[in-house]
């Protein structure tokens, strides 16, 4: 990715973007907004009859080499051209985002019925990650203010709320909850450690080398579980193929490019009030559309979540967004 700030969430507020590149800097945010909620949708859908990571994996192959050939096309082949060191540093900074954050949820969607965790509920789990960016801040030696430690504390709380387990079957799949939640922590290191690492500087030119190498780190374990073995291609529905059509134009070229692109242009609290709007989009639709429960411990562990996001989120200052 790009050189994000240096720090974790802070105030939205007060952090509004100003200026010429307002305008375009909320219509980025309104694509990671709008997209990725509905993005946890797709992978369920996909999964439902295509390999997991191995189809996760193509899909990001796929929308890096649509847009290296555009890069390609519209400025030559010096475009693509970087360090040993910003290729080494994009390519970790993808297994991170890619193999390690999407991956973990597409396994954690892809499990039978009352094993596999609901798209929704996926969403609410993923919430956490500006939790897990105060918790990184505080590991690299920048202390969080009190109010910060609450509102890590409140999710936390609302995390164990959607887990715990209970009489009725109205919690998450504690290991599916707990594969998420790795993901969770695996996109919160890839993306706080990207501007640390010197990937290249070019926020298009960064996707394409974090995409590709997500994309081999994906099909390379897909293979490995043994995703392949006895697969056919024609037994993968067209709602699948047109889930997977969607993840990869919609979910992977235009919105993980906005998001790598804001990385750079937005201060990271910004960029995390995506964990306000993701959880929201991505339980109305797989109620809607999919059936899948909506209970009162889903709506009360959610709701503690993004209220420990919105703490968190609310009170850092705006300076430390740098």
């Amino acid at each position: 990715m790009t050189s994000p700030p240096q720090s974790a969430p802070t105030s939205v507020s007060a952090s509004r973007p100003a200026g010429p590149g307002a305008a375009l800097i909320w219509a980025a945010l309104t694509v990671v907004y709008v997209v990725w909620g509905s993005t946890y949708l797709g992978i369920r859908v996909a999964v439902e009859t295509a390999p997991p990571l191995v189809s996760a994996g193509l899909r990001f192959g796929a929308a890096g080499v649509v847009l290296a050939l555009v890069l390609l096309a519209r400025r030559g082949r010096a475009a693509l051209r970087v360090t040993r060191r910003e290729a080494g540093a994009a390519a970790l900074v993808g297994a991170l985002l890619l193999a390690g954050g999407n991956g973990l949820v597409v396994v954690a969607e892809s499990g039978p019925p009352g094993v596999a965790v609901p798209s929704g509920v996926a969403a609410l789990l993923i919430a956490t990650v500006p939790l897990l960016l105060v918790i990184l801040r505080a590991v690299t030696g920048d202390r969080p203010r009190a109010l910060t430690v609450i509102g890590v504390l409140v999710g936390l709380a609302g995390l164990a709320v959607l887990v715990a387990p209970a009489a009725a079957p109205t919690s998450a799949p504690l290991a599916g909850a707990l594969t998420v939640v790795c993901g969770a922590l695996a996109w919160s290191v890839g993306s706080f450690s990207s501007g640390r690492l010197g990937v290249p500087g070019d926020p298009f030119v960064a996707t394409v080398y974090e995409m590709l190498a997500g994309s081999l780190v994906l099909v390379a374990i897909g293979v490995a579980r043994g995703e392949l073995a006895g697969f056919d291609p024609g037994e993968v529905s067209g709602r699948s193929w047109w889930a997977l059509a969607y993840l990869t134009v919609v979910g992977s070229l235009a919105a993980f490019t906005a998001y790598v692109w804001l990385l750079q242009h937005a201060p990271l609290s910004l960029v995390a009030t995506y964990a306000y709007v993701n959880p929201a989009v991505a339980v109305a639709l797989g109620a809607v559309l999919l059936a899948e429960p909506v209970t009162s411990r889903v709506l009360l562990g959610g709701a503690v979540i993004v209220l420990g996001v919105a703490l968190v989120v609310s009170v850092e200052r705006p300076a430390r967004d740098g």
